[in-house]
């Protein structure tokens, strides 16, 4: 096993090393507009997974790949020769999707900002379904309606005569 950090350095100069290559000395003319994105080491430096995008559409992906598959072993020999290592890893192209995904999720989003505007339009002119507020408002109790309550004096002697008849003791004594 190597160190994570060696293993990251060599993912980072196998990108620069490919992505190199691919400008300069793969002439397919199946290869379209390919940018090499990331790439990753396994921990025993015998195997690295070289990720990349293409401009275009599925076919031009497909011919791409292609085109990565029939360049690997001239790939494998430059990275080779440019990081000196004791055995060259093989090379697996991978199709990043990352891209892809993340323009879908921004034409999620534009949907989603365009649904939100025609609620806020509809909202505008709208008005509530029952009452204006349909919270319990507190009692406002006037002046008339204390005349019951006048005598509290009556409540007090209700309270002592209960008071009065409950047995002195817990239950049982």
């Amino acid at each position: 096993m190597a160190d994570p950090a060696r293993a990251r350095r060599l993912a980072v100069r196998i990108r620069e090393v490919v992505a190199a290559a691919l400008e300069r000395g793969v002439k397919d003319p199946r290869l379209g507009m390919v940018t090499i994105t990331d790439a990753r080491v396994t921990p025993d430096l015998l195997e690295a997974t070289v990720f990349y995008t293409v401009y275009g559409d599925d076919e031009a992906r497909a011919a791409s790949a292609r085109a990565l598959e029939s360049a690997k072993g001239m790939l494998r020999s430059q990275v080779g020769r440019a990081l000196g290592v004791k055995s060259t890893p093989t090379l697996t192209f991978v199709h990043d999707r990352l891209p892809d995904d993340a323009r879908h999720l921004d034409d999620l989003l534009a949907v989603a900002r365009a649904r939100d505007a025609q609620v806020a339009a509809t909202r505008e002119g709208a008005s509530p379904a029952g009452e204006a507020d349909p919270y319990r408002q507190p009692r406002v109790v006037e002046d008339g309606d204390l005349e019951h309550f006048d005598d509290f004096d009556d409540f007090e002697e209700d309270e002592a005569d209960d008071a009065a008849r409950r047995p002195v003791g817990g239950p049982g004594i």
